[in-house]
């Protein structure tokens, strides 16, 4: 066996003494255990995942679906940038959530601005839709739509090359349609991307780089 156990482990004993597992020597890939999971990826607030190594072409159709969980007023979900202009986000920015997409003409965004700014922040399961098609764009907030106007109307492809970040970006890539650097701290699930026919369900076990986040382990109350 090569692989570790995606478990909870306690009370561990040795030779009759009690093992201390709050103050270990080392530690990799360990984190806390919860009383009761729920489905969706947990997010800790440190990092994000990498999606996609060879890059994602956004080009002029796409539909984002994602579910999200969380109590923090500020957070980037997930983006999609060029080494140019082109790129799209989704951010959670003062508990409003913006989509923005800039097709090579300049950046344009739909926000959706809830009653209260914590009214999405409220830990509860919130489902998100956003769709980008040519150059219009639109955002549905637990089936409340928002679309924008975009004076761009001859751009329309989001000509993007670099692969989906969820929960936040490294340091050293550049994200062209965030404005926030603040890693996302919840749960995830659900993240869906179709463009035309093809639809594509994201597993984040199978991300290629994890930092602060583990696929499976959505805490239902954190201890």
């Amino acid at each position: 066996v090569t692989h570790s156990i995606p478990a909870c482990i306690g009370s561990m004993t040795m030779n009759s003494k009690k093992l201390d597992n709050e103050t270990p020597v080392s530690i990799f890939g360990v984190n806390k255990c919860y009383e009761t999971v729920q489905d969706g990826t947990f997010f800790d607030g440190s990092g994000f995942a990498a999606l996609v190594r060879e890059g994602y072409k956004v080009r002029s159709d796409v539909n984002i679906s994602l579910e999200f969980r969380t109590t923090v007023v500020h957070g980037v979900l997930l983006g999609v940038s060029s080494a140019k202009v082109d790129a799209i986000g989704l951010e959670i920015v003062h508990g409003k959530v913006l989509f923005h997409v800039n097709n090579g003409a300049g950046r344009i965004t739909a926000a959706y601005e809830p009653r209260g700014t914590k009214s999405l922040c409220d830990g509860k399961w919130h489902k998100l839709q956003a769709n980008k098609s040519k150059h219009r764009i639109s955002l549905i907030i637990d089936g409340n739509s928002v679309h924008t106007d975009n004076p761009y109307i001859h751009s329309t492809s989001a000509d993007t090359n670099n692969p989906i970040y969820v929960g936040g970006y490294p340091a050293d890539v550049k994200q062209n349609c965030l404005t926030s650097k603040s890693s996302f701290r919840g749960c995830l699930r659900n993240l869906v991307l179709t463009k035309g026919q093809h639809t594509e369900l994201f597993d984040f076990s199978r991300a290629f780089d994890l930092r602060g986040v583990f696929p499976h382990s959505c805490p239902g109350a954190e201890h």
